[in-house]
């Protein structure tokens, strides 16, 4: 239901674009807002991954720095079938986490110190399964062809100011000024929330493809709920300074309510955590006690075929 819901919110993007570009620039300025727009995130698109890392301070790590969390980042990629990313550490205060990369093969995962702190060993594997499973639907492909329509949307508005909008073959306006000048500033917002929605919609699909991995929903459940009030006590100073990055963690790292929550990327943590709760058939309080930490990995229990291939049937430790 979240692919067709992706898909459709793609094509309204994309007509919306087509019209907007038609109406307010003509074929000349649709066509070299689209010419520009791809330049930008094809660019983005192949240095975004190492632009965010450079941008947070990431530092990477392996099984000496951090054997513990690579550990569970190693455990969760085999189960999933997937290509080894790089583990990444950031030392913000905040409880929060992220994935970037273009592709499974060129995929990192990144978590906040303030993250290792504050969760449980469960919490944090339910964390970093759901930021596999972004990796795992390429949702970073996903958000850049959004954000190239919705850039593309937003400099339409400015090159059909310049244009003085559209013209048919005979030189009549396609549109009358007082339309065209509404165009341009409530086109980009149009866009913009589309593309939210996307991004929302994404979020949900990997909370559920991360709580069938783990195979406890109540763990990704309750490091929500933490993420929630640690996101609103402890400001991330990395996303702060670059609020385009927002999209990309788990739990929205920008304070602000009212109006902001229209345009915030994530969707509401009690909806995502009343979905996790339903596929747990149980709510988040009567979470089940987690059994005594192996200091080995375990031999492999009984298998079952789901969307991620093949995967045990419970999860890492129980």
């Amino acid at each position: 239901m979240n692919y067709m819901r992706t898909a459709v919110l793609l094509a309204a993007l994309t007509a919306f674009f087509l019209g907007v570009g038609y109406l307010l620039g003509g074929r000349s300025g649709l066509m070299l807002a689209l010419v520009v727009a791809l330049g930008m995130n094809i660019f983005a698109y192949w240095n975004s991954d190492q632009m965010v890392l450079r941008m947070s301070n990431a530092r990477e790590v392996g099984p000496q720095e951090a054997p513990e969390l690579y550990s569970i980042v190693q455990q969760l990629a085999q189960r999933a079938n997937m290509p080894m990313p790089r583990v990444y550490i950031i030392d913000e205060d905040q409880p929060n986490a992220f994935a970037t990369g273009r592709s499974p093969e060129h995929a990192a995962v990144c978590a906040n110190s303030g993250l290792l702190r504050l969760l449980s060993r469960e919490e944090v594997t339910g964390v970093l399964a759901h930021e596999l499973s972004h990796v795992h639907n390429r949702d970073t492909l996903t958000m850049t062809i959004a954000a190239t329509l919705s850039g593309a949307i937003g400099m339409l508005a400015s090159f059909g100011g310049l244009f003085g909008g559209g013209r048919d073959q005979n030189g009549n306006r396609l549109v009358s000024p007082v339309i065209a000048i509404a165009a341009m500033f409530l086109a980009p917002l149009g866009a913009s929330l589309v593309q939210m929605a996307i991004s929302r919609s994404r979020e949900f699909e990997a909370d559920r493809l991360g709580a069938q991995l783990t195979g406890h929903p109540l763990w990704l459940a309750s490091a929500l709920r933490k993420l929630e009030a640690g996101t609103q006590q402890i400001p991330n100073a990395t996303a702060d300074a670059y609020p385009a990055m927002a999209h990309l963690y788990i739990a929205n790292p920008l304070s602000g309510g009212g109006l902001a929550g229209l345009f915030s990327t994530h969707p509401p943590m009690e909806e995502r955590i009343a979905r996790l709760e339903a596929m747990a058939g149980r709510p988040l309080g009567v979470m089940e006690t987690p059994r005594p930490q192996p200091s080995s990995p375990q031999p492999s229990s009984p298998q079952a075929s789901g969307p991620w291939g093949t995967a045990p049937r419970r999860g890492p430790w129980g």
